[in-house]
């Protein structure tokens, strides 16, 4: 999917406004344009670019005396400078107060579509670098891992809502894999190029938390020695994902409320209202509807996030899931340098288990367990006390397919992966060894 972006032209020459608009409008650039200074304010307060092109002289104001006035609010923004009268003391103010180009008229439309174009990617690198703490990069992406009734179900939750511009609120256990179900339904969204920002509500400090999400002006308080942007600034034409949105202090609800509900937001200390283009993806441990008539959850905010919930049920609901769970953790966990296999009885001790953690605990076990695993096995001796003595017996622990799931495993690692040799030793045709390969999720 291809981004669009904004350009404004700021020109009392009707006749490049004009020519700026049937050169470089494009379904991905929309161009609008601005006469004089005044006018230009009123539309940098009201809307969102990314690239300015700014005329040096204008009827009432300088380009000069509004290039810092863009910078400061808006701080991802490029502005590049265009005048007839150039000469080299404006060129080189101008870059002093952080202009991105001069061009001087007449100009060469092809070179300066280029010079916006390169803008652009420098507003598109900033955001990314400055979105990296906030978000999921460089990770591989997020997948919802199992067969079990409960995860199909959740698929097909996230299939049929993922698409939308709904707000969805995830429910379930500390560590049942809330945040996985957010990152699908970003990736799986229109809006998958772009940033997904993920907050917990927990870490936010109850006097800050107004200033992290929506961002400040210089002065809006002790501290603020300059404008900042917020979380919405950084999930821009993206998705913010609000984990343990039960922890959101109460004063700061009704704010999140009106963006939610307006689409609109301001930063502390100023009066100007922004525009928030942004995915709303929420999570909870906790119950909000008894949040609520505790009197600690704002209530029409909770009816306002509760349009879509996908609720994901405690791994002791679900054991089905664990071989495949093992499986992906192990296939993730695991460097090149060190490969193991886990063995059946501490595959049992794992099944056995309650896992009051969630999918969570269970990753930890698994990691633990490569650390100590002696001769690329996993036995129950690497694993954590409380999961030795929980073995059941083989036939009570695993399922049919579950134990053949496993057979089918371990063959195909004995065959180094050929699959030919495989089937011969199992007795089955290959057609049938690749149908269970998919069945079983052993690619």
């Amino acid at each position: 999917m291809s981004t669009q972006y904004n350009v404004l032209v700021v020109d009392d020459e009707q006749s490049i406004a004009k020519l700026f608009k049937k050169e470089f409008a494009t379904p991905q650039r929309q161009v609008q344009s601005a006469a004089t200074g005044r006018q230009a304010r009123d539309m940098v307060r009201r809307g969102h670019y990314e690239v300015v092109v700014l005329d040096l002289r204008l009827p009432d104001v300088s380009g000069l005396e509004l290039l810092p006035e863009f910078r400061q609010r808006m701080p991802d923004a490029e502005v590049i400078i265009i005048s007839g009268h150039g000469d080299i003391d404006s060129a080189v103010e101008a870059m002093k107060l952080g202009a991105y180009d001069y061009v001087t008229k007449p100009f060469n439309l092809d070179e300066v579509e280029l010079i916006i174009e390169r803008a652009y990617q420098r507003v598109c690198l900033r955001r990314e670098n400055r979105s990296l703490r906030h978000s999921q990069g460089g990770q591989r992406p997020a997948r919802l891992v199992g067969k079990s009734e409960a995860i199909r179900q959740v698929q097909y939750l996230v299939a049929r809502v993922a698409p939308t511009e709904v707000p969805v609120l995830i429910t379930g256990e500390s560590g049942a894999g809330k945040d996985v179900v957010a990152a699908v339904v970003h990736a799986q969204s229109a809006r998958a190029d772009n940033p997904l920002i993920i907050k917990n509500c927990a870490t936010l400090q109850k006097e800050l938390a107004r200033s992290e999400l929506f961002g400040h002006c210089k002065g809006a308080f002790t501290g603020a020695t300059e404008n900042q942007d917020g979380l919405m600034a950084f999930a821009h034409q993206g998705t913010l994902f609000l984990d343990e949105i039960g922890e959101l202090p109460l004063e700061v609800q009704a704010s999140l409320l009106r963006v939610l509900e307006s689409k609109t937001y301001r930063r502390v200390g100023e009066k100007d209202e922004c525009r928030a283009d942004v995915r709303f993806l929420f999570a909870t441990n906790r119950n909000l509807q008894a949040e609520v008539e505790a009197g600690r959850f704002h209530e029409a905010l909770f009816h306002r996030i509760n349009v879509f919930n996908i609720h994901i049920p405690p791994l002791s609901q679900r054991k089905e899931d664990i071989p495949l769970l093992v499986d992906h953790f192990m296939g993730r966990l695991m460097t090149p340098k060190r490969h193991c296999a886990v063995s059946d009885k501490a595959m049992r001790c794992l099944m056995a288990y309650d896992w009051p953690g969630n999918a969570r605990e269970l990753r930890n076990v698994i990691e633990r367990g490569i650390i100590l695993s002696e001769g690329n096995v996993l036995t129950e001796h690497a694993l954590p006390r409380e999961l030795l003595g929980t073995e059941e017996p083989p036939q009570a622990a695993l399922s049919l397919d579950a134990m053949e799931r496993q057979h089918i495993g371990k063959v195909l690692q004995l065959c180094d992966g050929n699959r030919s040799v495989a089937a011969e030793t199992l007795g089955i045709s290959r057609k049938t060894l690749y149908r269970k390969i998919r069945q079983y999720d052993l690619e």
